[in-house]
């Protein structure tokens, strides 16, 4: 039987057989070189950049780190770089820098050192879920008549997720309860109550409330006396409860922005880079039941009582502000904020221009500063608990 062999070499062949005699040990093989380990952001940490900074927002703890222009630039421009090959690229000029924003990045936990960052992929930022409508808004005065039960109806069968219902009355117990009851078979996840302070809204009866609608996620009570001033969570049902004295009576007491508003969520993110994060998938029901994008915007689609939202929502300009995203808003598209920031495209510093700035918001990215004395204080509170370098 033919031995067998193998081939080495240039087609020479080597006898596979049992050696003779003793033969010297083979050298081990050469150890492979280490791969070079580089800095990866963790998945859920997105930086942004900004005009007078950047901001990493970390969408999985719900945190904004406000980070250098310059780091931003290491962590996108030189992604999957080692730090020795970063600071060649800058020659050195800035070693002291560099390690200390690594260390800040350590220091926050937002990645992490590896040897393999191809197998980190990025996250997924499509956003297109099935619902025509994702939320909605219901406006009530002393004066509406709505019906709650074919109104409700409508929203489920386009399915809404979430409603606002707003009360800009002195509300009583059971008129909530009737609005919540049409909910009751409803696809709604989430409603979020904003009412009128009656003097039977206690405590006691909103937490009742609260247990008896488990698809409340919040109340808001407005106009409250100062002593009944309070905000506290419902912890065996997650249902955030609060009191407030500010006077809620029209539409025109929303589309502020605040940094204690900021929503520092995936799928608000993901919206906001292409979408309008206030008025995309939404359809709102005003106080006299006419349908509109918004309660605040001038343009009808019709009154619930004679329309359906389906026939509203098929009007070619309907969605026609859905798109309006943060990149294309004069001033927006050039803030650090703008993808975890709400938008409202009815009170503009332009009426005419529907791409122009929010007129009620007073953040300027230019100086990176909020122009007044409240929003200064909440972002500074805010900037004390995160991660922040300048």
């Amino acid at each position: 039987m033919a031995t067998p062999t193998k081939t080495r070499g240039r087609g020479a062949t080597e006898d596979l057989a049992e050696p003779a005699g003793p033969v010297a040990a083979s050298a081990p093989p050469a150890a492979a070189p280490p791969a070079p380990v580089v800095f990866v952001l963790y998945a859920y940490c997105l930086p942004v950049r900004g005009a007078r900074r950047s901001v990493v927002c970390d969408l999985q703890r719900q945190l904004l780190h406000f980070i250098p222009d310059a780091l931003y630039e290491i962590l996108i421009e030189h992604r999957g770089k080692t730090v020795a090959e970063i600071k060649l690229h800058y020659r050195h000029e800035c070693d002291t820098e560099i390690d200390e924003y690594f260390e800040f990045l350590e220091r926050e936990d937002l990645g992490f050192w590896c040897d393999d960052p191809e197998s980190f992929p990025e996250i997924d930022l499509s956003w297109d879920p099935p619902e025509r409508i994702t939320n909605a808004i219901l406006d009530v005065d002393a004066d509406s008549v709505h019906d709650y039960p074919d109104i409700l109806g409508q929203l489920d069968d386009l399915g809404t997720k979430a409603l606002e219902a707003r009360s800009f009355h002195r509300c009583r117990l059971d008129e909530l309860i009737s609005l919540l009851a049409a909910a009751a078979h409803g696809r709604l996840r989430s409603i979020e109550l904003v009412a009128g302070y009656g003097e039977e809204l206690t405590s006691e009866a909103l937490e009742g409330l609260a247990g008896d609608w488990r698809r409340l996620s919040a109340i808001l009570i407005h106009s409250a006396p100062a002593w009944r001033r309070r905000r506290w969570t419902i912890a065996r049902l997650g249902t955030s409860v609060e009191y407030v004295t500010e006077t809620i009576d029209s539409p025109r007491c929303c589309g502020k922005i605040h940094p204690g508003q900021l929503a520092v969520n995936l799928e608000t993110f993901a919206e906001a880079r292409r979408f309008n994060t206030c008025l995309n998938r939404k359809l709102a029901i005003d106080a006299r039941g006419e349908i509109r994008n918004c309660p605040s915007l001038p343009r009808s689609f019709g009154n619930v009582r004679e329309v359906s939202l389906h026939s509203a929502l098929a009007h070619r300009d309907f969605p026609a502000l859905w798109s309006v995203n943060k990149d294309q808003i004069a001033v927006c598209r050039d803030c650090e904020l703008r993808y975890v920031c709400t938008d409202c495209r009815a009170y503009l510093t332009d009426a005419a221009d529907r791409y122009s700035k929010l007129s009620s918001c007073t953040y300027d990215p230019y100086t990176a500063t909020w122009n007044s004395p409240a929003a200064d204080a909440a972002a500074g509170s805010a900037h004390d608990a995160q991660g922040e370098i300048r």
